[in-house]
């Protein structure tokens, strides 16, 4: 029976690829929270609730890059096309455009 990670039957996916739906999902999850705290900070007005939720947010930072980690070392076509984006001075789009390209 599929459920939100899949949409292939799971009994007939390698464990490979139910890992990897696993890591999207967590991937998804954690970039959810990054969104919600950054609501609660907007209109937090207690310091001390606000440096907590901070840092509960700064912990989703990390477990969101070590999932894209994850994931970027078993898909080497989307490291590379990544790498001609991310961290990269200029325009993003011209950057995604040209790192698409590349990628091809």
């Amino acid at each position: 029976m599929p459920t939100e990670q899949y949409h292939e039957p799971p009994s007939e996916l390698g464990a490979d690829v139910r890992t990897f739906a696993r890591v999207i999902t967590s991937l998804t999850e954690e970039s959810e929270a990054i969104g919600w705290y950054e609501q609660r900070l907007a209109l937090e007005t207690d310091r001390e609730a606000r440096e907590i939720m901070e840092n509960a947010q700064h912990e989703e930072f990390k477990h969101f890059g070590m999932a894209l980690e994850f994931l970027l070392r078993r898909k080497p076509r989307w490291r590379e096309t990544l790498q001609g984006i991310l961290f990269q001075p200029g325009d993003i789009v011209e950057r995604g455009e040209r790192a698409e390209e590349e990628s091809d």
